[in-house]
């Protein structure tokens, strides 16, 4: 039975801000199911809510190099679903709002790579066979590996699994020395080197053993110049190691039959109950209630990457079409206050929810129609995938992720579980929405649209396979 270690720099239900969380959960708690034990290490921030630090025990404490100085670590253990979490407790490094965004979030993750290897020697009955690390937050753990535990029970194989690649960890040359402890050898460019500087990402990709994204298409993307954030050079290098893995989703938490945070619950054999999720968010948002009128639903950071500059683009032509349009999200403030001013401008058919909450944004997985999503890029995308269990029926841009999960509709082959454009163009978004708005007319073409859609399993038990072979292939 193989063990694996999961280090992240987020998880679910403790603290998440995007869609790693979510895996971090999802992910670990599968391959349990499946006969590996895997564990997942993490930092102790202040804002994981106190009722999960009660339930936490101290495993112990030691010391963690940080370049010349010796910092505290203590090591916390908690049990959760079937699957056993760390956390690495420094208060200088953690114990503030939130989990990233400071300036010297260099040194606070240099921390917390050097601290999962110190941790591993103090755990006493664990010894991982596979480090699995995810994104820029863990990438100098192969390095660190390398340098300083050959022989060790530290001494492992290891995974890097990408989430976003435009987050990268880069900083100055002086982090390898007064923070990491290594030396200048590594500021090459088959090292660590990027341009000036050092580039965590940079790091995890050439040192570690495998390279996986969180869906195909991603992995192709990334090895272009538009993609590739200046790393598609190293990805195009090292693309023996490097494989696309589509992410899955947790059907327990995400399930229209069971969910308690929407108003009425519905199934595939029982879709009478959506209808009543619509008509019931329309009222608590002031929106006129018309179970006729299309809803679309956005759920979503307002970034450029989320597609926003199309969305601004086309929402006069949207509006034309006499829909309703529900956001939830926060952003860039130019796109807030568009959407604040079209919230004023339309009070009955757009609700603009600055703000996030999972609550509301199941409501309106539950209530839309429509679920628009015409990102720029997409790693792999949950927010299509919740749509698709709760019968909201998606509209992308085929990039990543959205184009490995949708498969276009086709009224003539019956056929397709949403509706898709290949161009980052508004125009090609705003001709689709009108052909989408166009089949919503026929009730029952529509209604077997979003059945496919429930239908289709892009569950965990799915994506931990393609996982298990990568860590199966590893222990050779």
């Amino acid at each position: 039975m193989k063990k694996i270690l999961f280090v992240t720099s987020e998880v679910y239900p403790f603290i998440k801000t995007g869609g790693l969380g979510d895996v971090a959960y999802a992910l670990p708690k599968e391959l349990n199911k499946e006969g590996y034990e895997t564990r997942v290490i993490c930092p102790l921030y202040k804002d994981i809510p106190q009722v999960y630090k009660d339930q936490m025990t101290k495993v112990c404490e030691f010391t963690v190099p940080v370049g010349w100085r010796n910092q505290y670590c203590g090591l916390y253990r908690t049990d959760l679903d079937g699957t056993v979490f760390y956390f690495l407790d420094n208060e200088f490094y953690f114990l503030r709002g939130g989990a990233y965004g400071y300036y010297d979030d260099g040194e606070r993750f240099a921390f917390f790579n050097r601290g999962v290897l110190e941790a591993i020697l103090y755990m006493p009955d664990f010894s991982p066979d596979i480090l699995h690390i995810n994104d820029w937050h863990t990438g100098m753990i192969p390095v660190l590996m390398k340098h300083f535990y050959y022989g060790t029970k530290a001494y492992c194989k290891t995974l890097l699994t990408i989430h976003n690649l435009k987050f990268q960890g880069i900083y100055p040359k002086q982090t390898l020395t007064e923070l990491l402890g290594l030396d200048d050898g590594y500021f090459t460019e088959d090292k660590v080197k990027y341009y000036d500087c050092i580039s965590f990402m940079k790091a995890a990709i050439v040192f570690s053993d495998y390279v996986t994204t969180v869906s195909p298409t991603y992995a192709l993307e990334i090895q272009n110049d538009f993609f590739g954030e200046g790393l598609n050079g190293v990805l195009t290098q090292y693309n023996y190691k490097l494989k696309g893995v589509l992410n899955g989703l947790d059907y327990d938490i995400n399930n229209p039959k069971t969910d308690t945070k929407i108003y009425a619950n519905y199934s595939y054999g029982k879709l009478e109950n959506k209808e009543i999720n619509k008509q019931a968010l329309q009222k608590d948002l002031g929106l006129v209630q018309d179970k006729d009128m299309p809803l679309i639903g956005i759920v979503s950071r307002m970034t450029a990457q989320k597609g926003f500059d199309l969305i601004i683009a086309m929402i006069e032509e949207i509006m034309a079409e006499n829909v309703q349009l529900v956001l939830l999200g926060t952003g860039d403030a130019k796109y807030e206050d568009v959407f604040r001013y079209y919230a004023n401008r339309y009070p009955e058919r757009v609700s603009s929810n600055l703000f996030f909450s999972d609550e509301m944004a199941k409501k309106i997985y539950a209530a839309s129609d429509l679920f628009l999503m015409p990102s720029l890029f997409e790693p792999c995308g949950l927010g299509q995938l919740i749509a698709l269990r709760y019968g909201s029926v998606p509209l992308v841009r085929e990039t990543g992720g959205l184009k490995d999960t949708i498969e276009p509709y086709n009224e003539y082959k019956n056929k397709g579980n949403g509706f898709s454009f290949t161009n980052f163009n508004a125009h090609d978004m705003m001709n689709v929405i009108r052909y989408a708005l166009k089949i919503y007319k026929d009730k029952d073409a529509w209604r077997k649209l979003m059945k496919r859609g429930m239908k289709c399993n892009f569950s965990w038990e799915n994506a931990a396979k393609g996982y298990i072979d990568i860590y199966e292939n590893l222990g050779k």
